[in-house]
């Protein structure tokens, strides 16, 4: 590592910490997700080029990628299968959802059709930015698009949350686990070798969806490991939000001010529209509000699991809602794309 990057690794980490340390202080929600990422907007929108550490958001995903899927018990998991219907309907629902912010976005940000459509499709950055490479798209458009969303998503849907008093709720259920450093380490060799297996699949969040499932798969069948220190699960929220924050450039608003307004405002429809669906299906399923919420927030997995074990909100049915939706995303996101630009073509 030359100089220069060891500089700019070394501040971003100082930033994180020291946004972390005074959010914790203050005790705000998910004070090591929002306070690294506000830090990091705050100096890269300045004009500084901070840069993530290296496979710093591989480690995160692995740590949160195995927190969550301890969460799966056998008792845990049945109640999750009982919810089946709603976790589809919630899935399906905010891949419509990122549809209809394609066509609010195209129309706002005067975006050609490819480039509005993957900039909202609610997947990965880096899997909708590789589609839209594919298919003519404005590639730079599109992961600014993805970054502007996880930002306003990760600092505005705890905040809101945690005013509204919609914390802590009842179907919230911890791991009653001792800690177990042998268990944890040999849990976190397994996840690991799992990992690298999906990577040579070539599917997307390797390293967050192998360690979850394989976690999952082995908390459900009712091995028992080892909890997670809080110290672990802060240092991954610390590193995601570090390699989030070092995709944002201060280019994103001095070269298309109009893209931005557009997509900060697709963004404030998704949110309004998720919130509309998680009060549907939280009346027709008889689940509570909260817990909906965040399985219908247009976030990343990892971002809302997370969120949804801090505030100790349904952690298991969140978690499984975005894998869900993760799985609608992988294999409809394009067939969707094409179905539309026939239509357009026909009209």
């Amino acid at each position: 590592m030359n100089g220069r990057r060891f500089a700019a690794v070394a501040g971003a980490l100082a930033v994180c910490v020291a946004g972390g340390a005074l959010c914790a202080w203050l005790k705000t929600p998910l004070p090591w997700m929002i306070g690294p990422l506000a830090g990091m907007a705050l100096f890269q929108f300045g004009g500084a080029s901070l840069e993530a550490p290296r496979f710093g958001r591989e480690a995160g995903q692995l740590a949160i990628g195995i927190a969550l899927g301890l969460y799966f018990t056998p008792t845990v998991a049945r109640e999750v299968v009982s919810h089946g219907p709603a976790l589809v309907a919630a899935a399906a629902g905010v891949f419509l959802i990122g549809v209809a912010a394609a066509w609010f976005l195209e129309r706002a940000a005067r975006a050609d059709h490819a480039t509005a459509f993957f900039s909202s499709a609610i997947g990965g950055a880096a899997e909708m930015a590789n589609l839209a490479q594919r298919h003519g798209a404005m590639v730079d458009r599109v992961a600014v698009a993805h970054s502007l969303r996880l930002l306003v998503v990760v600092t505005s849907v705890p905040v809101a949350m945690t005013l509204l008093g919609q914390t802590g709720t009842d179907d919230y259920q911890p791991v009653a686990v001792p800690f177990d450093a042998a268990r944890l380490a040999a849990l976190t060799a397994v996840a690991l070798a799992v990992a690298f297996l999906w990577k040579r699949t070539r599917l997307p969040n390797p390293f967050m969806m192998g360690p979850l499932l394989v976690t999952i798969a082995l908390t459900a069948g009712g091995v028992v490991f080892s909890s997670i220190p809080s110290w672990i699960t802060n240092a991954a929220q610390l590193l995601l939000a570090c390699s989030l924050g070092a995709h944002l450039q201060q280019s994103f608003l001095r070269e298309a001010p109009r893209f931005v307004a557009a997509v900060l405002a697709s963004v404030t429809l998704m949110l309004l529209l998720a919130v509309l669906l998680a009060l549907g299906l939280a009346w027709m399923a008889g689940l509570l509000p909260a817990t909906l919420l965040l399985a219908c927030a247009p976030g990343g997995i990892a971002e809302m699991s997370i969120t949804a074990k801090v505030l100790r909100v349904g952690v298991a049915f969140v978690t499984a809602a975005h894998v869900i939706r993760f799985v609608f995303v992988v294999l409809f996101t394009e067939p969707a794309f094409r179905y539309l630009a026939r239509r357009r073509l026909a009209l």
